[in-house]
């Protein structure tokens, strides 16, 4: 199996720091928001990998391919430790990479890769949304997909207040955390919502998709919608994702997602939560 990666985005939502870098490559603690996507593909077995870039894309290029000159400085200084990290980015899978040449939406992003895909279901990660969790969340899928077939989205229950962001859907529960989908609504009103289950950025979809796409019109934002593409398959699953979802989508939960990431780290985690406290006698009345 193959995994996509969508990271075509302007990312204005966090301008000025995206003026002249991707969103994909802010930091969330140690590292850049992609690289945590793409060790989610490789944990859940997956070592074939394209992303979808952009204009002004080409840092996470060369993110993730070596750096000579930076491995030959660290191996002069004895900073093995460095080395060792920068070496295992490189390695980590086999990366192609497909520029979008048109800001036509997720579901004309997705189209991009059908070449490369040919007709084998595939993975589909979006590229500023971070998974924390024991099992990795598209081997979640993966396990879901392998057991019903058909395409699978990963969801979450969504607070009131998020509904309204995010693609949601319309099911029937057939086990635990998991649904036979009847159909999905893009960034509904609130009271015209047919649930609070959204749709979290990770998906397995079945290579008819690309048919499906290329005779969906432009819906919401005038773009191409991947959930309307799906709405058009016969066999949806839905599954509730068992872990923590970070939507890097915006300042608030970038810097919450950091936060959190940080604490994870034995080194740091002391440190983190010390500087906290203070911070917040500061606010003390």
């Amino acid at each position: 199996m193959k995994a996509v990666i969508p990271a075509a985005g302007l990312g204005t939502r966090f301008l000025p720091a995206t003026k002249a870098q991707p969103k994909e490559m802010l930091p969330v603690f140690n590292k850049p928001t992609i690289q945590y996507v793409v060790e989610e593909v490789v944990e859940s077995g997956i070592d074939d990998i394209i992303i979808i870039t952009g204009k002004g894309k080409r840092s996470i290029e060369d993110h993730f391919d070596r750096s000579f000159e930076l491995e030959y400085t660290l191996n002069q200084k004895e900073k093995y430790d460095y080395l060792h990290q920068v070496q295992e980015i490189a390695d980590m899978a086999d990366i192609h990479y497909i520029r979008q040449k048109r800001q036509k939406g997720l579901g004309d992003a997705i189209l991009c890769a059908e070449k490369h895909i040919g007709d084998e279901s595939f993975a589909v990660l979006l590229g500023d949304t971070i998974t924390h969790s024991k099992v990795p969340c598209t081997k979640q899928l993966l396990d879901i997909h392998e057991k019903y077939g058909g395409s699978t989205i990963a969801i979450e229950e969504l607070p009131a207040e998020k509904v309204e962001r995010y693609g949601i859907i319309d099911g029937v529960k057939i086990e635990d955390n998991t649904y036979k989908v009847d159909n999905l609504v893009e960034k509904p009103k609130l009271e015209d919502a047919p649930s609070n289950l959204g749709i979290t950025g990770r998906y397995v979809l079945t290579s008819d998709i690309f048919d499906k796409l290329r005779n969906t019109q432009p819906g919401v934002g005038g773009e191409i919608q991947l959930t309307d593409a799906i709405n058009e398959q016969d066999n949806v699953y839905a599954t509730a994702f068992e872990g923590k979802i970070y939507d890097i989508g915006n300042t608030i939960e970038w810097l919450k997602s950091s936060i959190d990431m940080a604490l994870e780290s034995e080194e740091e985690r002391d440190l983190i939560i010390e500087h906290m406290r203070a911070k917040l006698r500061e606010f003390e009345v």
